[in-house]
């Protein structure tokens, strides 16, 4: 295993998706990290992109943590064979206990669980909660209504453009590694 030098945070589904584009993302994303020595924190699960990222970055001899609350271990089928496995009480305990041991957010293409640890994160972020880059990889232009949304937020007075400038849209893995090596640095 590679020399931990970051711990990135991933949101992504616990399923595939219909876009074969999106289990691709999830595979390059995982080697990415290990690539780099960063550390892969996620949500536990061994279904869908998540699992996907969690085995290709232990392929790649990446350094993994996943944070699962007991209520769906068993339904999302944890993955134990991870570095670090932390079994939480609840959902938002599981969220803090992710964004806390990470450097940074990445958020591949994922369905209502993957957006609500988006906009806790950017919310906590506009309150001064953290300053961590939020990435988000627009896997196949999966993510441009989400975007529109933002920027409609803001033209619609609800948000500052600070607000909308703290997410970072990127389309591919490797516009993803290159805004984390800048935010990083």
């Amino acid at each position: 295993m590679a020399t931990v030098t970051h711990s990135i945070c991933v949101y992504c589904g616990s399923r595939d998706g219909h876009d074969p584009a999106f289990a691709a993302a999830a595979e390059q994303t995982g080697q990415m990290l290990a690539t780099n020595g960063w550390r892969l924190v996620y949500g536990a699960g061994d279904v869908g992109l998540m699992g996907r990222v969690a085995r290709s970055a232990q392929s790649a001899g990446g350094a993994t943590m996943g944070v699962i609350p007991q209520h769906l271990l068993d339904w999302e089928v944890g993955k134990r064979d991870l570095d670090t496995f932390v079994v939480t009480e609840t959902m938002h305990e599981r969220k803090k206990v992710m964004l806390m041991n990470a450097n940074a957010v990445v958020v591949l293409p994922g369905g209502a669980g993957s957006l609500d640890e988006l906009f806790e994160v950017l919310t906590w972020r506009q309150l001064g909660l953290h300053d961590k880059p939020i990435i988000v990889v627009n896997v196949a232009g999966y993510w441009d209504p989400l975007v529109r949304l933002l920027d409609h937020v803001v033209e619609q007075g609800f948000a500052g453009q600070d607000t909308r400038d703290y997410v970072t849209v990127v389309d591919s893995t490797a516009a993803a590694e290159a805004a984390l090596r800048l935010a990083l640095s």
